[in-house]
């Protein structure tokens, strides 16, 4: 499944929701304090140091659940990303679990971490796409 179909098939049906959810998503990489990099040391931090590899990689990724996003998100990013979104935090959990993993693997397609320029061009892509 593409990132764009998982952005379709997320949350049943509310397609605006999933736009904001998806936009809030790349912002939060990219305001992040060491940008894509700084938020995955963020889920290494929180004990999910395997998932991140899985999705960094070139196999198959490991999933998240919502108690995976409340663990490694503070209060305030995720209240930030659900307040973007329209959505409440229970509901943003649950769907960055399912996001997030598939965002990170299409901005790393050859199993290593992009640089600034890359990371920029990749998360405007997925923008593009998504406003497109």
């Amino acid at each position: 499944m593409g990132l764009m179909d998982m952005v379709g098939g997320l949350m049943g049906g509310q397609g605006d929701s999933k736009a904001a959810l998806m936009q809030a998503a790349i912002g939060m990489i990219q305001n992040h304090q060491g940008g894509l990099q700084g938020l995955l040391g963020q889920f290494q931090s929180a004990g999910l140091a395997e998932h991140v590899a899985s999705w960094v990689g070139n196999g198959a990724n490991q999933g998240l659940t919502a108690d995976h996003i409340q663990q490694a998100l503070s209060g305030d990013q995720l209240q930030a990303v659900a307040q973007q979104a329209g959505l409440n935090p229970a509901q943003a959990s649950q769907g960055l679990a399912s996001l997030l993993p598939e965002i990170v693997n299409h901005l790393t397609p050859n199993g290593g971490m992009p640089d600034a320029s890359a990371l920029q061009q990749g998360l405007g892509g997925l923008l593009g796409k998504l406003m497109g």
